[in-house]
C-alpha cells in the first residue's frame, strides 16, 4: 500500500515495510492476525480515498469525532461519531469526511487468516455508545498500546504480542459488547457523579458540554452542578478539564507523542489554549513539564 501524506494537524501513521508484512504472513502465529497499517487523524477536513482496484487488507475505521461516510459496491453508508466500520478486501470502495463536521479517525489495515471470524455484519456502522458499562477509554488506550508497539520496532516477541493484543482488540469489539448490555441505562441519584466521571472518560478526545453530561445523566443541569460540587469541590467543567490535563500529563511521561498531537488526543483543537489551559492547571507549560525530572 501507498502511503498518501495528508498534513493532518496531529496526525499519527505507521506503514509496515512489505519485508516485514511477509515475514507476518510466514509465520503460524503471526499469520492468524496482523496490521499493516495502523493511524490516526484527527480534524481531518477534506480527508477522501478511493479504490477503484480492490485490496487484500480488511480496513478497520473508528470516528471518534465528528462525521464521514464509506461507499462499498456502489453501496453508501453515513458515519458519525462513535461508530466504526470495517471494509473487508476485494471490493471497490471509498471513504472520506463529511465537508462541514470534519470527522477524526482512528484506522488499521489487517489481514490474517482469522481475520473474517471478527468482521462480521460490519458492512453498517456499528455503535459504541457511551453507556454505563461502556468501555470506549479502554479500546482506545489498546489502539495507543498496538500503535506504540509499532513504533518502536520489529522485533519478534513484540509482534507476536501486536497480533495477541489486536485479537483482544477486536475481541472487545466483536464478542464482548457490554455497551449493548440492557440495563435501560438508568442512573440513580447516589451514582451521579460516578456516571459523570464515566462519561467524561469515555469522551476524553471530545468537547463535551455540561448540556451533554446532562442529557446523559438525565438531570437537570444545576442539579448535576450542585451534586457534583458537593461530592469533588469542582464544577463539572473543571473536573472535565483536570481530567484532560492527567491524561496530558500521562502522555508527556510515557510517549514520544508530539506536544501538538496531544492536544488533540485530549479533544482540545487549538494548541494555544491547550498551552493556556495546562499551565493553568499545572503552573507549567507542557514543554517544561516534559523536561522535568520527576521520581
Amino acid at each position: 500500500m501507498v502511503k498518501l501524506k495528508e498534513g493532518f494537524t496531529g496526525e499519527r501513521i505507521i506503514v509496515m515495510p512489505q519485508i516485514i508484512i511477509n515475514t507476518l504472513e510466514n509465520d503460524p502465529f503471526t499469520s492468524l492476525l496482523h496490521i499493516t497499517d495502523i493511524g490516526y487523524y484527527p480534524n481531518a477536513k477534506h480527508h477522501f480515498r478511493e479504490r477503484k482496484e480492490a485490496i487484500n487488507q480488511y480496513i478497520f475505521i473508528f470516528c471518534i469525532n465528528g462525521k464521514g461516510w464509506y461507499k462499498i459496491n456502489n453501496v453508501t453508508y453515513k458515519v458519525e461519531e462513535n461508530q466504526y466500520f470495517i471494509i473487508p478486501p476485494g471490493c471497490n470502495h471509498s471513504y472520506g469526511s463529511d465537508k462541514d463536521d470534519s470527522w477524526s479517525i482512528y484506522w488499521i489495515h489487517f489481514k490474517g487468516t482469522v481475520a473474517h471470524l471478527y468482521t462480521k455484519e460490519t458492512y453498517s456502522p456499528v455503535d459504541l455508545k457511551t453507556e454505563l458499562n461502556s468501555n470506549i477509554s479502554e479500546i482506545l488506550n489498546l489502539f495507543e498500546e498496538m500503535y506504540n508497539i509499532l513504533k518502536k520496532g520489529y522485533n519478534n516477541n513484540s509482534l507476536k504480542y501486536l497480533t495477541s493484543l489486536f485479537q483482544f482488540f477486536l475481541g472487545s469489539l466483536t464478542y464482548n459488547k457490554p455497551h449493548t448490555v440492557e440495563n435501560n441505562n438508568e442512573i440513580n441519584l447516589d451514582d451521579v457523579v460516578e456516571a459523570s466521571i464515566h462519561y467524561m472518560n469515555e469522551n476524553i478526545e471530545k468537547q463535551i458540554t455540561l448540556k451533554d453530561i446532562s442529557d446523559y445523566i438525565g438531570y437537570s443541569q444545576s442539579h448535576i452542578s450542585m451534586i457534583f460540587k458537593q461530592k469533588t469541590g469542582h464544577s463539572p467543567i473543571t473536573y472535565i478539564n483536570l481530567l484532560k490535563i492527567r491524561k496530558a500529563c500521562d502522555l508527556l511521561d510515557n510517549t514520544d507523542m508530539k506536544i501538538n498531537q496531544i492536544n488533540f488526543k485530549i479533544g482540545i483543537k487549538d494548541y494555544y489554549y491547550f498551552s493556556r489551559l495546562f499551565h493553568k492547571i499545572m503552573g507549567i507549560s507542557p514543554k517544561d513539564y516534559r523536561g522535568l525530572k520527576k521520581g
